[in-house]
């Protein structure tokens, strides 16, 4: 019985292989091919979906940067000197015009001496820099290619804690050695946030996304998409103190982005929004103490703040739709505002709220008179609303706007000094300064100058 057992089971074996093997009727068939789309249509997500949509527009950032170096013991033992090196760099980024406008961030291409975009596909085209944005940490490069793949960007205006954020770009990519994206997955964890520690880049990072999804070095420029594939931030930063991702990530609003990047696409440089007045850093108690609002410290006289009628004491509650808690607040508004449009900001003095209307206007410096002396200083005349930009000392004088190498190097004078007196004459503008060192002639002068808050003063003859 065993014996039979034993070959009624192999035969049954036997019978079940000889089936499985044989071809399957039109009905199994039919299953089959069924079950298989099912599994497939089943693995599509909306997070395949947006990445999907996202992914052929982001690119990986290459960039080299030569740096003096110490030359080697032996060569210093015998008198030395400097050697360069030729250090590499990488980042990601995201097409943003089919003509080849991309989006990175400034601490990407920082420094740089040349600049390459690698496609998803691995073809790699030289990239030169439009214009750079170091308060925002933006730039955009330009490649010389059409029909390329466009980012689709979404709004940062209406984020929703919790829902999906996927973060594409580049890590470590010299280890991997490949120019396809990478994708890490996680939420919006946050929006508004104010980062107060310094970051790796030298940006203003207030009102970012925090997000959990993982970003590395590498991700930085990268595009933050929503689930439905739009872009609505740009990787910037992680907080780490070991480097990696922890899940704190934190990217520029993409809406803060777009107009950067047309500001950088149409003049090449971003136009600073500007109302004239100076926000008080901490609150005392005789304004309350309470973290509800911004108080103005300042108003610079016969700016748009000025003529609109806001008055130092003046709390700034509201700005647009932004309910304002603190100082960090009201510079990430002013980082939204464009020049040549209005701000509606409403003001609470005393037990009042008053609405106001203010003009957004272009940093002081921007349209004020230069004056070049000898050709290789320019100089404006110092005025209120210049003093106030630059929080500066002194009344009167030239600021330096610009200083040729050889001026830096010989007579210590940089941009951002201002020129206060030379020899025993005080300088009352920019015209003062060309008119002493073109009819002073040859002979030693002595030189006063703020920096810093401080005097100095630098003796030179001039050639």
């Amino acid at each position: 019985m065993t014996m039979l057992f034993a070959r009624s089971l192999s035969a049954i074996v036997l019978a079940a292989c000889q089936g499985a093997s044989s071809t399957p009727s039109s009905a199994q068939s039919s299953q089959i091919e069924t079950t298989t789309t099912a599994v497939s249509a089943s693995r599509r997500t909306a997070i395949t979906e947006a990445v999907a949509r996202v992914a052929p527009s982001v690119v990986t950032v290459q960039t080299e940067v030569v740096e003096r170096v110490p030359a080697d013991v032996f060569e210093q033992f015998f008198g030395g000197r400097s050697g360069q090196r030729s250090a590499a760099g990488l980042g990601s980024g995201f097409i943003v015009r089919a003509d080849g406008a991309v989006v990175t961030n400034a601490h990407v291409i920082a420094g740089a001496t040349r600049i390459s975009v690698a496609m998803k596909d691995g073809t790699n085209y030289p990239a030169r820099l439009i214009g750079i944005d170091e308060t925002n940490d933006l730039a955009v490069l330009k490649i010389d290619a059409r029909n390329l793949p466009v980012a689709p960007l979404g709004s940062s205006s209406n984020l929703l804690i919790g829902e999906w954020a996927i973060a594409i770009g580049n890590p470590y990519g010299f280890i991997l050695a490949n120019s396809e994206p990478s994708v890490t997955v996680g939420v919006v964890s946050g929006t508004g946030r104010n980062l107060a520690a310094q970051s790796e880049g030298a940006g203003v990072y207030v009102d970012m996304i925090q997000t959990d999804a993982s970003i590395n070095p590498g991700n930085s420029g990268g595009p933050l998409v929503n689930a439905a594939g739009e872009v609505i931030g740009v990787n910037s930063s992680i907080f780490s103190p070991s480097g990696g991702s922890v899940g704190i990530g934190f990217a520029i609003p993409i809406n803060r982005a777009r107009r950067v990047t047309e500001d950088l696409l149409a003049h090449g440089v971003v136009r600073r929004p500007w109302i004239g007045i100076q926000p008080q850093l901490s609150r005392s108690p005789a304004t309350g103490g309470s973290s509800a609002g911004v108080v103005v410290a300042s108003v610079v006289p016969g700016s748009p703040a000025d003529r609109a009628g806001i008055r130092p004491g003046d709390v700034i509650v509201r700005s647009q739709n932004r309910t304002l808690h603190n100082p960090y607040d009201w510079y990430a508004e002013l980082l939204e505002l464009r020049v040549g449009e209005s701000d509606s900001i409403v003001v609470k003095r005393g037990a009042r709220e008053i609405p106001i209307s203010v003009a957004v206007v272009d940093l002081p410096d921007v349209n004020a008179p230069r004056v070049t002396v000898l050709r290789e200083i320019e100089l404006i005349t110092l005025t209120a609303p210049i003093r106030a930009q630059y929080q500066l000392q002194s009344r009167q004088g030239a600021l330096v706007t610009r200083a040729s190498e050889r001026v830096q190097q010989q007579i210590g004078l940089q941009s951002g000094d201002v020129i206060v007196q030379i020899n025993r004459t005080p300088i009352a503008n920019a015209q003062d300064v060309n008119r002493i060192l073109t009819t002073f002639g040859r002979g030693g002068i002595r030189m006063y100058f703020e920096r810093g808050g401080q005097i100095y003063a630098t003796e030179f003859s001039l050639q």
